[in-house]
């Protein structure tokens, strides 16, 4: 399994997606809250572009005309055919028995403490002499693991 950087906190706010692609598959990381989660761009359903579809909560009533709106923000609809998952789960809710989309470990690290950013990449030292400045990397990155 490898990590991947998909960008920083910032370019995701909440409320909003991200699509991105990644060792061929295309993945839509969602902001929940300031939480952020990752799901296939695939509906198991029929192959529908899943993370471009609406988001939204459930409305739920424990008797009739009161109704309560709830998990805001937190169910995905497919755009096909209207099938809805829990974005932090992938579980789907038409079957939850035996459908879920495809779900990632989403981490959220600082730029300091991501593996292999100080090797520069593998490069050779060579004889040169340059002037050097100090860096410092000041921005949280998102990394999903495939």
């Amino acid at each position: 399994m490898a990590k991947h950087i998909i960008g920083t906190v910032d370019e995701i706010p909440p409320g909003e997606r991200k699509l991105v692609t990644l060792e061929g598959r295309e993945i839509g990381i969602f902001n929940i809250r300031g939480e952020f989660y990752a799901l296939r761009n695939r509906c198991p359903h029929q192959g529908g572009a899943l993370c471009k579809g609406r988001v939204s909560g459930f409305v739920t009533a424990k008797v009739p005309g009161e109704y309560e709106y709830t998990r805001k923000g937190e169910i995905l609809r497919c755009p096909w055919h209207g099938w809805e998952y829990d974005i932090k789960t992938g579980q789907s809710w038409v079957d939850p028995a035996s459908v879920r989309v495809r779900s990632y470990e989403v981490e959220v690290a600082p730029g300091t403490k991501i593996e292999g950013a100080e090797d520069m990449a593998g490069l050779m030292k060579g004889p040169y002499v340059a002037e050097t400045y100090p860096v410092t990397v000041e921005k949280t990155y998102l990394l999903v693991e495939i």
